[in-house]
């Protein structure tokens, strides 16, 4: 008949290596099994890789995976979720435990980063648990929203447009005339559809590594001063710039002193010498890749 293994006996460096070989279910599960494990889990937290923390608020379920992706486990929020889902990922269920207090556990064994999606399907009731990430200064790996002009969505918008340096990929969907934000700060990438609010300021304003914007108002004399500010050395994050416009067209008009058509595939140097872009241009939308010379 086999004993129980008498895990916290073991000296200290021995009990962390141990912790380090599980993958991040086993240390999930042990953590949750006693107070003393998850004292001893939490002390050896430097061990402890990075992970991916995808909040599902649709289907109720928190994903965790590896930064490769190789090792994932899935909790949901809800008992007896995985009796009508089925996955091949593996899954168990915390009872009784909503989406703040399983990531309050998370954070205390993992170094993460968080994912999510706040829709139009999203019940506001879930909105200050996003805050509440906020406040803990913690890093998004991708934050998308729908800036749908309620109430809530806008105080919330309030509340992370402070803060948006913690986000690395931001994504917004917007219908038109629904919400127009104000930016206190910016992500390092930003994409956004129906983005007719993103004026011309705000592109001179972003601070944005990648600059995605669809279904743009800009026009091609806004592209001019785009490229002039770019050439004198502004945008100095910027590695890509994206925009999608009905207003962007092939009418002879000149852009830089160049015919619009020519400028396809042409490559241009900031004033300083420093960087380089390189141009693609076709009816209704303009791509602007930079290199910084070695």
């Amino acid at each position: 008949m086999s004993s129980l293994f008498p895990l916290l006996r073991l000296p200290r460096l021995v009990l962390f290596e141990i912790f380090k070989s599980l993958n991040i279910e086993e240390k999930f599960k042990l953590y949750i099994c006693s107070r003393k494990i998850s004292t001893h889990i939490y002390n050896a937290r430097l061990y402890s890789q990075k992970v991916i923390v995808d909040l599902d608020m649709l289907y109720q379920v928190i994903r965790v995976c590896s930064e490769n992706y190789r090792d994932s486990f899935e909790i949901p929020i809800y008992p007896n979720f995985w009796k009508r889902h089925n996955s091949n990922t593996q899954q168990f269920s915390i009872e009784c435990r909503g989406f703040l207090s399983t990531i309050e556990h998370l954070l205390k064994i993992f170094r993460c980063k968080f994912s999510t999606t706040i829709g139009h399907y999203n019940s506001d009731s879930y909105q200050p648990t996003i805050s509440e990430l906020f406040n803990l200064q913690v890093e998004f790996k991708k934050l998308a929203i729908e800036l749908n002009g309620s109430e809530d969505r806008i105080l919330l918008w309030k509340q992370i447009s402070k803060k948006l340096e913690l986000v690395k990929d931001l994504v917004i969907f917007s219908g038109m005339n629904q919400l127009t934000p104000v930016f206190t700060s910016w992500p390092q990438n930003i994409d956004i559809t129906n983005s007719g609010w993103f004026t011309l300021e705000y592109v001179l304003a972003c601070t944005c590594t990648r600059i995605t914007l669809d279904w743009s108002h800009l026009e091609n004399k806004d592209l001019e001063v785009i490229l002039k500010n770019w050439k004198s050395g502004g945008f100095s994050n910027l590695e890509n710039l994206y925009i999608g416009s009905q207003n962007i067209t092939n009418n002879g008009e000149l852009i830089m002193g160049i015919n619009w058509r020519e400028l396809d595939g042409m490559v241009f140097q900031t004033d300083d010498g420093s960087k380089k872009a390189t141009f693609r241009i076709r009816n209704q939308w303009f791509d602007m890749s930079v290199n910084r010379f070695e």
